[in-house]
Formats: structure tokens, sequence, C-alpha cells
């Protein structure tokens, strides 16, 4: 079964889905604007990082890139021409903040959690892809691990459109990790018991999986 089509969701309402909705639509712009700079419109990688900025953008959580200055340069000048290219974009300014901004949001601070960001991060590039460029695994590996500070499914912590965007991502740049999720847990789930399992410890929840709607089905209560 898939792990979004697990029974007993609450029901969203219909505010919330709107809002969402609104949101979700704001980001889609956001990132048609990025790919319309992009160097390589057919790019899977430029697609992805276009989403992936246009979300943190759009919902003003520049922490939760994680990026560095040079990494943000680096990232946009691959991808998208450079910030000469992106200047006539709305934002592009804010884009240049760094990973020390205030989130816009009641997330976790990035902060707080320096060591799990750090080993996820370092957990996701011993597995990276050789085939992918490595300054692109780097940024990524950053982007997810503190994607996973925030309370939600992993698809919507990265602004994706649903699991099967999360789980091509995987499989392209980390695909020796993703065989190993033969439970087909959720990809945030697995990804903390990964992490824990390589440090010797107790498998458990990500930072920010207690503030998520289906905690209780990934982490039940013992009887």
């Amino acid at each position: 079964m898939s792990d979004d089509t697990l029974p007993g969701l609450p029901a969203t309402s219909s505010a919330h889905a709107a809002q969402t909705g609104s949101l979700d639509e704001a980001c889609a712009r956001r990132a048609a604007q990025w790919m319309a700079a992009a160097i390589d419109a057919h790019s899977f990688d430029a697609h992805l990082f276009a989403k992936l900025i246009a979300a943190r953008e759009v919902r003003g959580e520049w922490a939760l890139l994680g990026l560095s200055t040079a990494q943000w340069d680096g990232l946009v000048s691959r991808h998208f021409g450079g910030a000469t290219a992106l200047q006539g974009l709305p934002g592009i300014s804010n884009a240049r903040k760094s990973a020390d901004t205030t989130v816009a949001i009641a997330t976790l601070s990035p902060h707080e959690h320096v060591e799990f960001v750090a080993a996820l991060r370092g957990l996701l590039l011993q597995s990276a892809n050789p085939a992918v460029s490595l300054d692109d695994a780097q940024c990524l590996a950053s982007i997810i691990a503190h994607a996973c500070l925030r309370p939600d499914h992993l698809w919507r912590d990265l602004g994706l459109a649903g699991r099967d965007e999360v789980s091509a991502m995987l499989e392209r740049y980390v695909p020796s990790l993703v065989v190993l999720n033969v439970e087909n847990l959720r990809w945030k789930k697995f990804l903390a018991r990964q992490l824990a399992l390589s440090l010797g410890k107790e498998p458990g929840p990500a930072p920010g999986c207690p503030g998520c709607e289906d905690f209780g089905y990934c982490f039940p209560r013992a009887s």
C-alpha cells in the first residue's frame, strides 16, 4: 500500500484546502519563472530545483534551503543562467539571503537540530549517485535534510506534487538508498530510520515528524 493512501486520514477543511491550493498555484507560477531562465528547459535537475527553490521562496522559508552563498550562486549559475539572467524576476535579492534567515512558519530552527541536519546530509552524500553533479548532490542533500524539520509529508515539505516526485528525485540522486526501502515506508520516516541505523541508534522520527497530521500512523503508541 502506498504510504500516501493509509486509512484514517483526517478530512482537510475547505478553507485549508483553498489556502493550500492558492499556495501551490503561487509555487507553480514561481517555478515556471525560474524555468523560463533555465539553461536547459528539458533538464530533470533544472525542473526539480526550480520547484524546490520556488517552494521556499513563496513560503518565505529561505533557511530551509540550507545553502551557503557560494552554493546558491553555483546552483543558479549551473541551471538558470546565473544571477544576472534573473534580475528581472521579483525576489532575486531575497534569494541571496543566508541560511540564517528567520523562517516565516511554525517550523523547527535548523540551529536547534544542526546535528541531525549534518548527519542526514552526510548519509545522503555517502549514497550519492556518481552520475549526477556532485555540486547538485550537495545542494539537494542540504535541502532534503532541512525539509525534514517541517511538520508535514516530505513531498509537501519540499514543495513537490506527491510521493512519486520524491521517489523520482531520490532514485536519481541516491538510488542505493532507495532500494533499501523494501517496506515502502514514508520517505521522511525511512530517511530518519536509515540515519539512526547508520549511527547505531534506535530508529525514531525526524525532528519535524511530530507535527505531521499522520504522526500517529507512522509512530503509533505501544498498547
